[in-house]
């Protein structure tokens, strides 16, 4: 407000008094403060994430890898740029043949070995149809033409690299020199040479392994004949049929009959047009010779020992260009040859690819006859004898091998984890760069060892058809994991081994370019110049210029074939050219190391050895302890997928990767976790009932599992899954315990304890059931019951008070029940409707049931007695006040055992008894439909608000004038309304409908012998009540047979019997205190039993009183007046001695 009031005109002096300055002077410290503490709370962070997060990484989860090949961006002809011309050309076409060579080698091992090995995989010969295999063939025609061009061009390869070092090497003196070549050997150019050779062999060894390639060709040309013969019906033009039929033709005989190297070998090399010579070149013939040798002497040495790189590939290689040589020149060196041959002593087999293995003796000995014949048979039979010797004793040392390795490469790893955990200092760099560089190195050879052992001993087992042992299987299944902790180790620390491999490269660069250097300043410090010299000094110069750059393929590539030419004329020293050539090794391995280790760790093999994996999973489970390994064998697993990729023979490889995935997926269930879930359980079941006597689980007698280390496994990866075995156990336990809960629901408790077992055992995190600890409000459906009348009468016994069925016994631990509710349930589900038929079903039942009850009235031993009874009732009533004695009823049952027992000691009355108690059941199902009925009719009318007053919503739905088919609802929904008001207000009479249908039968004269049945109701009421006496003491024992404690279906006895069992229960109870007290015990006992016999009888009559009402509901007091008359009159009748008229109605149908 009082800036308001100042004038906008005035101003304050304009005057420094320094406090703008002091304050952001004040604001400038706080923000430098601010920053400090920024910075440091940033580089703790940074240090945390550096040490435990950052620089780990997860082999499973990582979705980012990380590459470090270099990439060459320039071309060769921008790296070979010197002033030598000649030189540069040279060099130039040398390199540009071993890449292509390179590139031809990359092609085969991923594109066309896969393809051709997976070829017939994904379909087992039992789901083959007919004409599948055609189909697959079929498909691959195509890959196999692909493959031919490949062949072709490696031809072409072979063809021009013998003809550029022909050139180089020409013994023609008329011919010009291109270069001076006297002490130039190109060893480079041969290796490479030889690796495509080796691609070649190797293509034949897998075609003439693949035995089903060559069923299925067959199969195919069987089916091309069959088209020829009738090609339209096939929908194939004739003309075309013909160059397909040359086409295959040509890739059998190219491809499919073994001869792809030995074509290659037998070209003609020699031009037609006098280009090139030769086989008549003398001095190609020296040098190729030479070269062979020399490769050999380097890789003899190394081959079977721990610094071995890649010698074996290499072995192989010498022996194409051995044979190439013969091939070409015809001369054979026998020492040379005898030399390659015992290397098989040493090494008796080498993997080629995947399960396809090699033998060097029956190569040379195929490829070459002629000189097979210089050494004698025994010498071919040493070589075989050493071959099976060899397995014999690598079966042996296996498990000491495979312990020796655990040793080595536990030790590597902890040395790798410590050597890459320090901090590198500054003054002591270089000698920490050579330690890393010697411990990648170190890991690679160990990689390098492994992978050999493992893939000779499988597949020397597999060629050679012996069966392994369980305990070799478990040693090289330890070996592969092994293996793969050796990629995981380089792949955890990859941000430190990216970094360091890069100062590694930059260190030996520097190495190899201080040598080149001492060298170079050595030729240019030779004044006599010669063109030899100039030679030298230009490849040292190429060499050392190529260096300077990122160490690629290509420039390692372009070193090695400059000082191919820069090492003539003794221009190293030997104590020089040894340390070079180990520092380009390092080199060649340091800049390539992820992806050799990869290659070394692949572990695609074990496709065609995944017969192993139940027993690993079985030796696995069995040492629970080390279940973290399963990590590297899935690991391993999941290598073959790669090459999977390249199957061409399916609709698409994915088939091919799901049926390896079920066949694995089936596997792991059956031998791992399908065991693993039954045994937990059985664990869990066994501790929480250790209060039954069971077997012995002692764990220091019967030893003992502790399966719990498989729970703390990180998720397996396996394609596009991850497997939680904890989470599979505790998915198998939580549906196993609510299932059997759902059952048996009076074992929630214990299923709840051996949940709280689970976890306290294991750390399962269960998830609880949440059902009902005692019943579910479900029972037996109407319908089932109406059409088991019959079972269910006799099955369950009815209570009267509470309107409830309960079953008589139960196999099981509880036992069923059915109340109105469940009848409720029964009608809404099934409608209103079902009412009537299950009455109408339950009255034909009872039809049978009065039939059966006919017929024993009538019999003539039941029927005198009754007689008999009611004579000696007329003559005695008026004395016993119409009262019929107690004693009789005894009299009659006894009268009535001595008639016969069935086998289970049940009387006639028993029976008679039970009959009743069945009718009486039926007509309480009839009670509780009835009930049901109108609970159900209630349940659904409860959202009308007043039944008294509802609104006719037709009349509503026309005064608005809507639609007819509205009006047609309002209509149905009237009529809906109204059935339910009153089905709700009044049920049908079901009893009023029984006594109507049954009475007049029961009445006319052909049933007279029923009106006897009042006679028996007193010895049947006493039968009942022992009955059920006898029925409620075995509710307190032990074995509960025949236990129960309700039975209102039998509620047919009258007051007077239990006001005569009261005065026999007074009586004796008078008779008790006048007797001699030693009596007094047996007396009271007596007594007791007579008070049970009392309860029961007073429990039978107020459920007679009850039932009497149902058929009473229906009647007014005057109708109740006229009967009581008629009864009056009817018993003066009696006690004028009409016998026939003398019984009573029957009390049943009333």
């Amino acid at each position: 407000m009082a800036l308001e009031t100042l004038s906008p005109d005035w101003e304050f002096d304009r005057f420094d008094d320094g406090s703008q300055k002091i304050h952001a002077e004040v604001q400038l410290k706080n923000y430098g403060k601010f920053l400090e503490e920024y910075t440091s709370q940033l580089r703790r962070i940074e240090d945390a994430l550096d040490d435990s997060v950052g620089d780990v990484w997860d082999f499973n989860l990582d979705p980012i890898a990380l590459k470090l090949l270099p990439y060459e961006q320039s071309s060769l002809l921008e790296l070979i740029n010197t002033e030598n011309k000649v030189l540069n050309k040279v060099i130039t076409v040398y390199a540009a043949l071993c890449c292509e060579i390179k590139k031809l080698k990359y092609e085969a091992e991923t594109k066309f070995y896969n393809g051709l090995l997976f070829y017939g995989e994904g379909a087992t010969d039992s789901s083959m149809v007919e004409g599948d295999s055609q189909i697959q063939m079929g498909r691959f025609i195509s890959f196999l033409q692909e493959l031919s061009c490949f062949v072709t061009r490696c031809y072409e390869v072979v063809m021009n690299v013998i003809h550029q070092l022909a050139v180089l090497y020409t013994s023609n003196k008329n011919a010009p020199k291109i270069i001076e070549t006297s002490g130039v050997h190109f060893q480079t150019m041969y290796e490479h040479l030889g690796e495509l050779l080796t691609v070649l062999l190797t293509l034949d060894e897998i075609v003439d392994n693949h035995a089903t390639l060559k069923d299925h060709w067959t199969m195919y040309k069987r089916l091309l004949k069959s088209v020829h013969h009738n090609p339209s019906k096939f929908g194939i033009q004739e003309d075309k049929l013909k160059p397909f039929e040359k086409l295959l033709l040509k890739l059998e005989g190219q491809l499919l009959d073994g001869m792809i190297f030995q074509a290659c070998i037998e070209q003609q090399f020699d031009s037609l047009n006098g280009g090139v010579a030769v086989s008549k070149n003398s001095t190609f013939a020296e040098e190729f010779a030479h070269s062979i040798r020399t490769i050999f002497a380097n890789v003899e040495a190394k081959l079977g020992e721990p610094s071995e790189i890649d010698q074996r590939d290499k072995y192989v290689g010498i022996c194409g260009l051995f044979v190439l040589h013969f091939q070409i020149f015809r001369t054979v060196d026998k020492k040379f040859y005898k030399s390659l041959l015992d290397i098989g002593k040493k090494v008796p087999a080498i993997t080629l690819t995947a399960n396809i293995i090699w033998f060097a003796d029956n190569f040379l000995i195929q490829k070459m006859p002629a000189a097979a014949k210089l050494l004698d048979r025994r010498s071919h039979h040493a070589i075989k004898t050493q071959r099976e010797n060899f397995l014999q004793q690598k079966a042996q040392l296996l498990t000491k091998e495979m312990q020796s390795y655990y040793v080595f490469v536990s030790s590597w790893m902890t040395k790798m984890e410590s050597i890459l955990s320090k901090e590198q200092r500054m003054d002591k760099f270089s000698e920490d760069l050579s330690n890393r560089c010697n411990v990648f190195i170190q890991g690679f050879l160990y990689a390098y060892s492994l992978s050999t052992i493992i893939k000779t001993t499988m597949n020397l087992y597999m060629s050679m058809q012996k069966p392994m042992t369980k305990t070799s299987v478990k040693a090289l299944c330890r070996l592969v994991e092994l293996l793969k902790a050796i990629e995981h180790t380089f792949y955890r620390r990859s941000m430190v081994v990216a970094d360091s491999v890069t100062h590694i490269t930059q260190h030996l660069q520097h190495q190899a370019l201080n040598s080149i250097s001492v060298a170079k300043k050595r030729v240019i410090s030779d004044k006599k110049y010669s063109e030899q010299c100039l030679d030298v000094l230009s490849a040292l110069v190429l060499a050392e210029n190529t260096l300077n750059g990122p160490s690629t393929k290509q420039r390692r590539l372009i070193v090695s074939l400059a000082l191919s030419v820069g090492t003539q004329m003794k221009t190293f020293k030997d104590e020089e050219l040894l340390p070079l050539q180990v520092v380009m090794k390092k080199l060649d391995l340091i800049s390539e190391l992820k992806e050799r280790i990869r290659t070394q760790c692949d572990c695609c093999f074990l496709y065609w050895h995944r017969a192993v994996f139940p027993i690993y999973l079985d030796d696995v489970y069995e040492n629970a302890v080390d279940a973290s390994r399963l990590q590297y064998m899935f690991s391993a697993l999941r290598d073959c997928v790669p090459a999977m990729m390249h199957s061409r023979h399916l609709e698409s490889y994915e088939v091919l990767l799901e049926c390896y995935d079920k066949e694995i997926m089936e596997v792991l269930n059956e031998h791992l976790l399908d065991k693993l879930c039954k045994e937990i359980e059985k664990d869990l079941r066994l501790s929480v009932h250790t209060h039954l006597k069971l077997d012995d689980r002692n764990p220091y007698r019967v030893g003992m599992k502790d399966l719990a280390h498989f729970f703390s496994l990180n998720p397996i990866r396996f394609f596009n899954r991850f497997i939680d075995i904890k989470v599979y156990v505790t998915h198998y336990l939580d549906k196993t315990f609510y299932n059997l809960t759902t059952v048996a629901l009076h074992d929630w408790a214990t299923y709840s304890e051996m949940r709280n077992l689970a976890s306290q055992r294991y750390g399962l995190i269960m998830t609880e059931a949440h059902l009902p600890s005692q019943t579910l409000e479900q029972g037996l459906d109407v319908l089932e019951i109406m059409r088991n009348i019959h079972v269910f009468v006799s099955r369950y016994l009815y209570n009267l008070n509470n309107q409830i069925f309960i079953e008589r016994t139960s196999n099981n631990k509880h036992l069923n029940t059915i109340n109105i509710r469940h009848i409720a349930n029964s009608i809404r589900t099934h409608g209103t409707g079902i009412m009537n038929t299950t009455v109408n079903f339950t009255y034909q039942f009872l039809r049978k049931k009065f039939y059966i009850f006919s017929q024993f009235m009538y019999d003539e031993h039941i029927k005198s007695r009754l007689i008999k009874d009611i004579r000696f009732f007329r003559e005695v009533k008026d004395q016993n006040d119409h009262k019929y004695p107690f004693e009789r009823a005894e009299k009659f049952n006894r009268g009535i055992r001595k008639l016969g027992m069935t086998p289970d000691g049940q009387s006639y009355l028993d029976q008679f008894r039970q009959l009743i108690s069945q009718i009486g059941n039926a007509m309480g199902y009839v009670r509780m439909i009835r009930s049901g009925g109108l609970h159900c009719c209630s349940s659904a009318i409860r959202f009308v608000p007043d039944l008294e007053d509802i609104v006719n919503f037709e009349e509503l739905v026309k005064e608005e004038g809507l639609s007819e088919e509205t009006q047609k609802a309002a209509r149905q929904l009237d009529s809906v309304l109204t059935d339910l008001t009153r089905n709700s207000a009044e049920g049908t009479e079901y009893f009023k409908m029984l006594v109507d249908v049954f009475a007049p039968e029961f009445r006319s004269p052909k049933n007279m012998h029923l009106r006897n049945f009042y006679i028996i109701v007193p010895p049947l009421t006493l039968n009942f009540v022992e009955h059920s006496i006898s029925c409620k003491e075995k509710l307190n024992k032990k074995n509960k047979g025949g236990a129960a404690f309700t039975d209102d279906g039998f509620a047919m006895v009258r007051e007077k019997y239990v006001k005569e069992i009261r005065a026999v229960a007074k009586q004796q109870n008078v008779q008790s205190t006048s007797q001699d007290e030693k009596l007094l015990q047996t007396m009271n006992l007596t007594h007791k039993r007579l008070e049970v016999c009392l309860q029961e009888f007073e429990l039978l009559y107020f459920s007679l009183s009850s039932a009497r009402i149902f058929f009473r509901a229906d009647k007014t007091a005057a109708e109740e007046n006229q009967e009581k008359k008629e009864r009056e009159e009817e018993s003066v009748k009696t006690s004028n001695g009409d016998l026939s008229t003398a019984a009573p109605a029957d009390p049943v149908v009333k």
